[in-house]
This record gives structure tokens, sequence and C-alpha cells, in this order.
């Protein structure tokens, strides 16, 4: 008999479902007598259709749908039929005059008739596993040969292209994958890539090529893909094209050549070994792998590399030995000891060798299997058991596919259905199945295992970390989602990003490579700062502006404790992270062998900027320079906060003297550019007086600029001298300290220096915002009131002519010290803190500034003290609070008890309140913190966690309160 029954076939076992095979036999009566007759009569065609209408719904529909084409099957020579059906589909798209439907139609029909053949072909033993995937990658070339030509004829009858001959369209399709490598399985997609090359394409006059390509592709892909009555042909996947998310379905062969040498991936690389011409114009397929071949076949690859590519297996923590190989829903395509892992081993040691030796560059993958072996990459023990194995593997996907036509890899859970399945690949029953395949499996995960085993991880103890190829892998989504990440889709999508250059510091295979090996390590450390969707955010931010990154991802693999710090400050103090993200090169503060060094004092600090900001730049660019002096030396200043590796104290100081250094800066400025247009006052001189936290050298990193600026000059003085234009002294003074203001707080490209306020000069908002010395002198003798005199403890002169520093200091000393009613002052002092309350309630008890017995309660009883007290006992006056309260202490106007309630308490909410500065844009409640504010909040509290940070805090703020209520008064009464 020629048909598809060989000599010497091997019967199947009985099928498991007797029942439907009984139903199988009694339909095929009716709709086959004559097929039905000669299963009556041959024994092997009987044995064969029972396993059929045991086990595949699929095939016993196809039979009963195709009678005449079955018995065709078991009569005629099986190949000569293949053939015949080959010549069908060639034959489909006619001369351009059929319909679309008519054409998706018959390659439905034949579709069904394929699949037929090859698998009665398969099960009867006549043709063996890899014949039966290269007949179906035939018939797939086919099936998108007959699509494209009648597309392109199509576009030959609109008028669109001045011929219709495939061959010389200019328009490439590449098979890749199996398909690619003539290796389809029974229900297998096919991968496409489709390319055209606008030179060769004959397209009309006015027409454009890429766009009608791109239509074109879609019309080829709706005619193979789209679901019908009639079923599909195959589903088609174009997403191994460059960069699909941001692509069109087809693309410039110039544009897609410059994407692979400029930003293509390892994954890529592994993808384009089996990519083969498949329709349309061959010829532009073929010169467009010869122009990539450089690009895939590099002579070294470093393990960087190997590891890239390794990520594309699914589960790719089989490696490291996770769970154990079961049978029962075993995928046997991407689960441990599974065809990909064979796929891989293969293609991963092409990769390698294949730059070197040209004999490797092969796409199937059992010849190139043996083709390693022969060069002496693997031994031919390891090539024989791979060889055996995937074949065995890939007949029981077959099997598994036949049953309903479904792409799936995966084995039943069910019993029932692991007993059909094991009776139609052949086996006696389920256990020899199981006991086969797990054989299959541990041989398979043993040879892969030790192929990667020096290869660095690329996943977690929680599970598989893979973020090549077009879309998220679902293992990874699971994976990040148990680590912690609310939107695990989003950060998937954001890490595929950077494999597909996205950001200028990834367009380097290096960079991307590196970047790979510290993926795991950076996704734990954004889990331990807490909130890892916000901090992968902010890192993506970080990314986006280094112009490379091949340095900085090595430095963070070799130094883990840099990208915890990194990581800490993108997603635990915002303020930082952002003037990161804006100037990514601040980084590289953290890494200069000074960074622990102490921080400059007031005499380092306006050396630095003095060479920063020299004076010969102009006033624009000054501005810019000294903000990005600022801008770093915040930072650094931050970074050591929160790090840890400074004290609070410390970093008050240092940002105290920073602005210090940069106001006289700018002051220097600002006076040339006045002198240039306006001349000089004669004898004209200024001091610039701190107040509050700046006075107090109390700065954080948000601290505006409390100033008052104070003038002098000749009293006989009219005017300004020397410019072109001559101003009156006050005119010229005060448009100083406009230009000054606008120095320290206007932004700029490079941001903001500071926030600049001025209200505590004389007057208010109301009075000139330069003050002559004489009428600062008599305002504070006549007219200021008290809350103003209370401000004045913390004021200081720290820029300016010395001389008039000296009479300036004179005056507030003379101010602070003059005699005073204590309980108007006390009443005062209620009255204004009554006021705050009102119009800035606390939000909660962690609004350590406004909350009752927080910062400004111990500021109002200091400085309630030391204007009280300061006539009989001067040396109270201190603008540094916690140096102002052991003063008090000493002059016995605190008891020791007092004085070290409301030190400790001052020392906490200073602490706590640069914390928050650097680590909160809002209010804080205590609630949702990130881990690493968590951790510095309870570190600064000596506490073990935020509830007990809160605890101490409300024990000290008590202690305040009443403390405030003995010296000052009581609030309520």
């Amino acid at each position: 008999m020629p048909g598809i029954i060989p000599k010497g076939y091997l019967p199947l076992p009985p099928p498991h479902d007797l029942e439907a095979a009984a139903r199988g036999f009694a339909q095929l009566k009716e709709t086959a007598p004559d097929l039905a007759a000669l299963a009556d009569r041959e024994g092997a065609v009987h044995n064969l259709l029972a396993a059929v209408f045991g086990a595949s719904p699929f095939l016993a529909r196809i039979i009963h749908a195709e009678p005449a084409f079955a018995a065709a099957c078991f009569r005629e020579d099986p190949e000569a039929l293949f053939e015949r059906l080959l010549g069908e589909t060639a034959a489909v798209p006619g001369h351009g005059q059929a319909r679309e439907a008519e054409v998706m139609a018959a390659l439905r029909r034949i579709r069904r008739r394929v699949a037929l053949l090859v698998a009665l072909a398969d099960l009867a033993g006549c043709w063996p596993v890899m014949e039966v995937t290269r007949r179906l990658t035939r018939f797939a070339d086919a099936a998108v040969q007959a699509a494209v030509a009648f597309g392109l004829a199509q576009a030959h009858a609109r008028g669109q292209l001045e011929r219709a001959d495939p061959a010389a369209s200019g328009y490439g399709v590449l098979a890749m994958g199996k398909m690619g490598a003539f290796e389809l399985n029974y229900a297998s997609d096919i991968d496409l890539v489709v390319f055209y090359d606008p030179r060769k394409a004959p397209v009309a006059k006015g027409v454009q090529p890429g766009p009608l390509f791109v239509r074109l592709t879609r019309q080829v892909v709706k005619i193979l893909s789209e679901i019908t009555g009639e079923g599909l042909v195959f589903r088609t996947d174009l997403r191994l094209r460059p960069d699909p998310g941001s692509t069109q379905v087809a693309i410039a062969v110039e544009a897609a050549l410059s994407y692979y040498y400029a930003m293509g991936q390892n994954w890529e690389r592994a993808a384009m070994i089996k990519a083969r011409p498949c329709a349309g114009d061959l010829a532009v397929g073929e010169a467009f792998l010869a122009e990539l071949s450089p690009w895939i076949w590099r002579k070294y690859l470093d393990f960087a590399a190997i590891a890239d590519v390794q990520a594309l297996k699914r589960q790719i923590h089989a490696v490291k030995g996770h769970g154990e190989i079961a049978v029962a829903g075993h995928n046997i395509k991407l689960g441990r000891g599974g065809i990909r892992e064979i796929e891989f081993f293969v293609q991963t040691q092409q990769l390698i060798a294949g730059g070197r030796n040209p004999a490797l560059r092969g796409r199937e993958t059992l010849k190139m299997l043996h083709a390693l072996a022969e060069h002496g990459w693997i031994t031919e023990d390891v090539a024989d058991e791979l060889d055996a194995a995937y074949r065995f593997l890939r007949q029981l996907e077959h099997r598994l596919q036949m049953i309903n036509d479904q792409q799936t890899h995966q084995l039943p859970t069910d019993a029932q259905a692991l007993e059909r399945l094991a009776r139609f690949a052949g086996f006696a029953d389920r256990a020899h199945m199981d006991a086969e395949v797990r054989k299959v499996l541990h041989t398979v995960q043993k040879h892969y295992a030790a192929l990667f085993e020096e290869a660095p991880a690329l996943a977690t103890e929680t599970g598989s970390l893979v973020f090549t190829g077009g879309e998220d892998d679902p293992e990874t989504v699971e994976t990040l989602r148990r680590m912690g990440f609310a939107r695990p889709r989003a950060a998937s999508a954001i890490i595929r990003g950077w494999h597909y250059g996205r950001h200028r510091a990834m367009r380097s295979e290096r960079a991307r490579e590196r970047l790979t090996e510290i993926t795991p390590a950076l996704l734990q450390a954004l889990v331990r700062a807490g909130d890892p969707d916000a901090g992968l955010a902010a890192f993506d931010r970080f990314l986006a502006g280094l112009p490379s990154g091949v340095q900085l991802f090595s430095l963070l693999r070799a130094n883990p404790h840099l990208l915890d710090l990194l990581v800490m400050i993108l997603g635990t103090a915002p303020l930082l992270a952002e003037e990161l993200s804006r100037r990514p090169r601040l980084f590289d503060i953290v890494l200069d062998a000074d960074f622990l060094d102490p921080f400059p004092d007031r005499a380092g600090y306006d050396a630095m900027i003095a060479q920063a900001v020299p004076e010969d730049l102009a006033f624009e660019e000054a501005l810019d320079h000294a903000r990005l002096f600022a801008g770093e030396q915040k930072f650094r200043i931050g970074v050591r906060l929160i790090a840890e590796t400074a004290t609070p104290d410390e970093a008050s100081a240092a940002y105290t003297a920073l602005a210090e250094a940069v106001i006289a800066r700018m002051l220097r400025l600002v006076w040339r550019e006045m002198a240039a247009t306006g001349g000089e006052v004669p004898d004209g001189r200024v001091a610039v007086i701190a107040m509050g936290k700046l006075g107090g050298r109390e700065m954080t990193a948000t601290s505006d600029l409390d100033l008052i600026l104070v003038y002098d000059h000749d009293p006989d003085a009219r005017a300004s001298e020397g410019g072109r234009r001559a101003l009156a002294p006050g005119t010229w003074f005060t448009r100083l300290t406009q230009r000054l203001v606008t120095a320290l707080a206007s932004p700029t490209a490079h941001g903001l220096l500071y926030e600049v306020d001025m209200r505590l000069r004389p007057s208010g908002s109301q009075g000139p915002v330069a003050t002559h010395v004489e009428s600062f002198r008599r305002y504070h003798e006549e007219s200021a009131w008290t809350w103003e005199h209370l401000a004045l403890t913390r004021a200081r002169v720290m820029a300016g002519d010395s001389a008039l520093a000296g009479t300036v200091g004179t005056i507030i000393r003379e101010t602070l010290a003059r005699p005073r009613e204590a309980e108007k002052v006390k009443a005062d002092v209620l009255d204004m803190r009554r006021r705050i309350l009102k119009e800035k309630p606390p939000r909660a008890l962690w609004d350590i500034k406004h909350t009752r017995g927080g910062l400004i309660d111990i500021e109002f009883v200091v400085q309630t003290l030391q204007l009280i007290h300061a006539h009989a006992r001067p040396e109270v006056l201190q603008q540094n609070t916690g140096r102002a309260l052991q003063a008090l202490a000493a002059a016995g106007l605190l008891t020791d008890q007092e004085a070290d309630d409301l030190h400790t308490a001052w020392r906490l909410n200073q602490h706590l309140l640069h914390i928050l500065r650097l680590c909160v844009r809002e209010g804080f409640d205590g609630r949702d913190a990130p881990e690493g504010l968590m951790r510095l909040i309870a570190n600064a509290t000596a506490s073990a966690d935020l509830s007990g940070a809160a605890a101490r805090l409300a024990r000290l703020q008590g202690k305040v309160v009443r403390i405030f209520e003995r010296h000052v008064g009581a609030l309520d009464a």
C-alpha cells in the first residue's frame, strides 16, 4: 500500500478513550465509507485511525470533513500528495483577479489538508520528526509566498507598483526562529520580519514605499492569521523586528541595519542566527543578512553577553536548581530541561564560536549540535544525548498539539488527559511516559546547567528576571510582583526599554551587557529602599540624563554599596533625586576620593567659589556657574546626611558656610555690575545681616535666606559717580539689593540657588529693601515690635564692609541688651505663638516646626529668656539655639534638667528636619513611609521603628510644652 503506512509499521497502543474511538469509526462509515472499509481490511489503518479518533478531536474533524483527501492519505504516495498541496498553494493568488476572501478560504482549506497529511505521516512513522518539521515549514513558506504575491498583485492592480513580480519587488520577508531553521512545530506560530529596499522597489510615481509596504504587510498578516469560519493558516508574529514597540511592521533596510549596529541586543543576535529569506524579494533578504553578518558573528563574546542571550530562556533560574522537575503540567518547551534549553545550548555556543568559525553558523539545531562536537566545543556523547532528547521532546510536542491544534507546550495536569496523551504518543501508559520524560528532562538540564554554571546570575531567590525579547515574560512579571512592585508590567516595560537603547546611556552594547549584570541587584536594592516603583522611575530618569553608562554600571557592579547608595538617593530623597535626574554627573561627587572628608568651613567655601565663579565671567554666566557649584555642594551634604556619614550639626554648619560664601560672591558680582552702570556712591558700603536659620547656623537643604541689607555712605554724597547714569544713594543701594536678590533667587537653566526672604527688614515688606544704618538704628530704638527683637537674637553680619559690620553688630547688641519688662515680653510672645497656631495649625506631631512642643516653642523659650535677661547677662546672646541653651543654663536661667530636655529635643528636631526636608515633598504624617526614610527616622531617634520614634518625639514635645508654660506662659490661659 503506497500511502502513509510504511512497511514495518509499529502499532500504536489502544487509545485511552475507547468510546470516542468507536464514535469516530461509526461516523466514518457515514462520511467516508471507502476509508471505513479500508480500515476494516487493513489492521494498520484501523490501528492508526483508532488512535486518532480516541485522542484527537481536531484530526477527527478533518477526516470527517475531508473524506476523499483522508482516504488519499492512505492510498497515494505522501510525498507526491504533499507536493501537490504546495502546488495548489502557489496557484492560490492567480493573477490578482481573486478576491481576498477567496484567497483566505483557499489557503485555509489547503492548510487543513496539510495538517492531516503531516499528522498521519508523523503518527504512522512514515516521516521522522525532523522531516515533519521540514514539511510544515515548507508549507509555511508557500503560504507566506502566496499571501505576498497576492498583496503585490493587488498593489499593482491599484497602480501603486509598476510590476507585481515578488522576486523584483524590493520587499523581503525573513523567516525567524523555528520557521527560519525548517523546524516548525505542529501548531506553530510563524515569526516574520519584513524589510524593504526603497531603491529596488518598483513603486509608481508619487507613491511612498514605506506606507505601501506597511499596508501590504498588514494584509499578509490578515490573510494568514485572521480567524474565519474555516480557521486560520498560521498565527503570525512580527515582534522580532527591530524595536517592535516603536517601529512599523515593515522597515527600510538601511534603518534596520542602523538599528542593529547601534542598538541591537544579544537576544536579537541569537534570533538572527536562524533568519532565512522565505518570501518576496529573496535577494533583498540575502543582501540584508550578508550586511548584518559581522554584527551577528562577533569574534569575541564575553560571559555578560552570553548571559544576556541566556536570558531568553524563560526559566533561567533552572540553572540554580530552583524546584523539581515534574511531568504533570510541565512546559516541555520553556520549562526546565525543555526544548528551549537545547536550542540555547546550541545557539550560545554558536555565538561564542561562530565569529571565528563559519562552519558553526548554520540554522538547524541538530546539524549545529553535531558541528559543535565535530569542532571540539562539546563531546560526541553530549551531542548524541541532546540530539535524542530534542527529537523525543519535539515528537511529544507534536502529539500534544495534534489533539486540538493548539499552540501549547504544557503537559496536562489531569490524570485522564495525561493517560490519553501517553497512548497517543506511543507509550503503553502514563507511567512509561512519565519515566521517559523525566529521564530526558534531567539529561537536558544537566548539560544546560553545566554550560552556564559560570555565567552571571540573572535571577533572584524570588524567581526569574528576564527583560529581553519583545514582550513581557510572565514569570518575570510575577517575580516583580512577589518582590514588591505594585506595577510589575510597567516595571518590566521600563527595563526592556533600556535594552532597546531608549536612553543615550544604553546605546552601546557594552553598556547593555553591564546593566544586564547589575539588574537583579538593582531591583533588590530598590525593594530594600522602599517604594520600588517610584525608585525605578527615578532610576529611569537618572539613566535618561546619562551621556554614557558603561563606566558607571561597571563601577556599580564592582561596588554594590554604591548601588545601594544610588538607589537610596533615588528612592528615599526626592530633593536629591530630582537634582540627580537633571544632572546625573553629580553622582561623580560620591565617587571622589575626598567624599568622606570633613566639609569645608567658610574660608574653604570662599576659596572654592572664587575658583568656580571667576570674576572675569559675564554676569549671566557667573550666575550659572554659581548654581552649578552650589548645587554640587548641597548634593554632597545631602548625600552624606542620608548615608549617615555626616552629623546634623556638621550638615547645618556646611549648609550655612556654603550659603555665606555664595552670598558674599554674589554681592561682589552685583557690586561690580552696579558700578559698571551706575558708578559708585562716595564711601558707599554695605553689610549683609543673616537672620533666621542662616543667622543661627542651623540651615537645612531647603532653608530660605533671611537677609537684611544695611548701607552707609559719605553724608555729603548726593549721587553716584563714574557710571553711565548717576543715581541717588538710596536708589543705588536699593537697586544693588534687588540685583543681589535676583542673583540669589532667580531660577536659570541650571536651577535655583536659594529662596530669599527680606521681610525681617525694618518695617517688613512695607519698608525699603535696603536700609541706611541710621534708619536701622532708629527703627530698633523707636519702632520695632517685640517679635522683631526676638528675630534679632539670631542676627549676625556675615558679608560686606568690616567697619560697617562692626557698627551694625553694636546696634544689634545694644538693642538686645536694653532693659525690658518681662511680663510684656512674655505676653507678646504668647500672642505671637497663638497667631502662628491659628494661621499654621500643625498637621501631626511630625510637623516638628509648628506643632506644640516643636522647634518654634524651643526657639521662643530661648529668645524670650534672651530678651528678658540680656541686659544683666549679655553672654546669653548666642545666635545658635544649641549654644544659647548652654549659655542660659550656665547663667542659671534654665535648670540643668530643663536645658538638657530642651537641648535633646532641639537636636532631635533639627536631625528630623534635615531628614524630612530631603526625603518628603509634602507634610509627613508617619504613614506609608519608604523603608529608607523609616530607617533614617528610627536611627535619628534611637528607636526600633517608626512607632517607637513617634513615641519618643511625643514625650520630648510634652516636656518642651511644660518648659514653655513655666518660662513663657500657658497658651490656653
